[in-house]
């Protein structure tokens, strides 16, 4: 990739989180890129759409290396929901409840609208869904609690950035974490 497209993604991406799809525009974007306006195009003939696909899909991968890298750093699979949910906290918290997850913001502005954003959106979270449900399924759970678990971990996640970035409070994601710390420990005992 370029380093003039890798800009132009990477630029989006942090615009997209703060602000979403539609409240930002093509100019804002090369701008603080520091790119020429033609080069938008140049990289992105579909224009804003295959840009907004694209950064989705980018940002996805990104944020989709945070579950091995937090998860690796515990012992346990119960720990790492646990510690999951307070980073996923914390950062809300410092950036003072202004950034959530780029793909949640984008999926749901656009997903009426527009059919590529739409599924660029649900790759990613498919994606996540796979990697979170390969990870449960190697800390010893069966493979359909397991991507039962982590849909509703990506749910609780999600609509806990909501509720928070309303709220201005972190406190629904650190509820919603232990909520869903407490169903992973109860399918690993046999109580469910």
């Amino acid at each position: 990739m370029s380093d003039t497209k890798e800009r132009i993604i990477s630029v989006s991406a942090g615009l997209l989180r703060r602000q979403g799809y539609t409240g930002t525009g093509v100019k804002q974007i090369v701008t603080a890129a520091d790119a020429p306006f033609g080069s938008l195009y140049h990289f992105f003939p579909g224009g804003k759409e295959q840009l907004g696909a694209e950064t989705i899909r980018w940002s996805g991968e990104m944020y989709g290396r945070l579950l091995p890298l937090i998860f690796d750093s515990t012992p346990d699979l119960v720990s790492g929901v646990r510690a999951f949910f307070a980073e996923a906290a914390r950062d809300l918290e410092d950036s003072d409840y202004a950034e959530g997850c780029p793909i949640a913001t984008v999926a749901l502005e656009v997903s009426s609208l527009s059919d590529p954003l739409r599924q660029a959106c649900a790759d990613v979270f498919m994606s996540w869904i796979e990697a979170g449900t390969r990870r449960f399924a190697a800390a010893g759970l069966p493979e359909a609690p397991a991507r039962q678990l982590v849909t509703g971990m990506l749910a609780a996640l999600e609509g806990g950035f909501v509720l928070c970035r309303a709220l201005r409070d972190s406190q629904p994601l650190k509820t919603v974490g232990e909520q869903v710390a407490r169903a992973v420990a109860a399918v690993i005992d046999g109580d469910v």
